[in-house]
């Protein structure tokens, strides 16, 4: 048993090295972010484990948590993705270079306010606060636009894997779209803008709820609103497409042999994602909790849940034919 045991835990050695080569081929500078946030988290869990102060009724350490993990998360995914575009050297090295600054940037700044005992964003309550958030805001949406290269790269690039190219294509424009409603959040909301007009000031600028104040009771670990429409629940869902259609892409390859299967069920699986980014952003602009929704939303997403179900019965259904034919 123990030399099984020990071929085994070199196999799995092995295997995180070579993924760790690859990776860094891919993106070194990515790479050493992803890395480097995956260790900043874990003060964040000690954080949240030993400091009392709460920020807008969540744990003060709580936000540097899930942007660490988010960051790692993506950074690490961009430079996976940059192994596969070997052809397009300066969008990579330009891309890579700037979404590791930002995020370094954006970290740093979210990390100083917990540390402060204050919010990160839609803070205007000082000028430094202010400064902040608008430097902190301005660096993502850099970072988004830069991303529309890595997005057109994919557009005009043919992968090996058929699936996987259109999984990735799919997912880096979804991904951009859920970017593209952190902006949304930025709006001040009704109530600021009375209080402006009144003559008071606006310490806050903007809100992630919808039809309330934020900091309210919230889901657990992320925090979306259990009252209100909370535009973050689309926002993550939109964000981590990429991730989500390649993890698809991936395990199709277990489930079937043919390429133009799997592409079919790539796009059914893509579609599917559309839509329920579409319709979750949907039920947050209209005020509605991700836990609470109307007869209205809970319609549309049984639609939905029946045509994700029917999309992917046509293409096992048609596959199934189309092996007895064969055969």
């Amino acid at each position: 048993m123990k030399p099984t045991h020990q071929a085994t835990s070199s196999a799995r050695s092995s295997s995180a090295a070579a993924l760790l080569g690859t990776l860094w081929q891919g993106s070194p500078s990515l790479t050493a972010v992803g890395l480097l946030m995956l260790v900043v988290a874990v003060p964040t869990i000690v954080g949240i484990l030993v400091d009392p102060r709460m920020i807008t009724g969540a744990p003060a350490w709580l936000k540097p948590f899930k942007f660490a993990i988010s960051t790692a998360i993506y950074s690490l995914t961009l430079a996976w993705i940059f192994s596969l575009l070997p052809g397009w050297p300066r969008m990579r090295r330009t891309v890579a270079w700037t979404t590791a600054i930002v995020f370094v940037l954006e970290n740093t700044i979210i990390f100083g306010q917990a540390w402060r005992g204050t919010t990160s964003h839609f803070n205007s309550a000082t000028t430094l606060d202010r400064t902040l958030f608008i430097v902190m805001g301005s660096a993502i949406l850099i970072q988004t636009f830069v991303s529309v290269a890595v997005a057109v790269a994919l557009w005009r690039t043919q992968l090996a894997d058929r699936g996987l190219g259109w999984a990735l294509r799919f997912g880096m424009t979804l991904t951009i779209a859920g970017a593209m409603t952190g902006p949304l959040m930025t709006r001040p909301t009704e109530a600021q803008l009375a209080q402006a007009r009144a003559g008071g000031p606006m310490p806050i600028i903007g809100a992630h709820s919808v039809g309330g104040v934020d900091g309210g009771p919230g889901v657990p670990v992320t925090g979306w609103s259990r009252e209100h429409g909370d535009v973050r629940v689309p926002h993550f869902i939109g964000l981590h497409a990429i991730q989500a259609l390649a993890i698809v892409a991936v395990g199709l390859r277990r489930w079937h042999r043919s390429d133009s299967v799997r592409v079919r069920a790539v796009f059914v699986a893509a579609a599917s994602y559309a839509t329920l980014f579409l319709l979750l952003l949907w039920q947050a602009l209209r005020g509605q909790s991700i836990v609470a929704p109307d007869a209205a939303a809970l319609t549309s997403l049984a639609i939905w849940a029946a045509g994700t179900v029917l999309g992917a019965g046509a293409i096992v259904l048609r596959s199934r034919i189309s092996n007895r034919i064969a055969t």
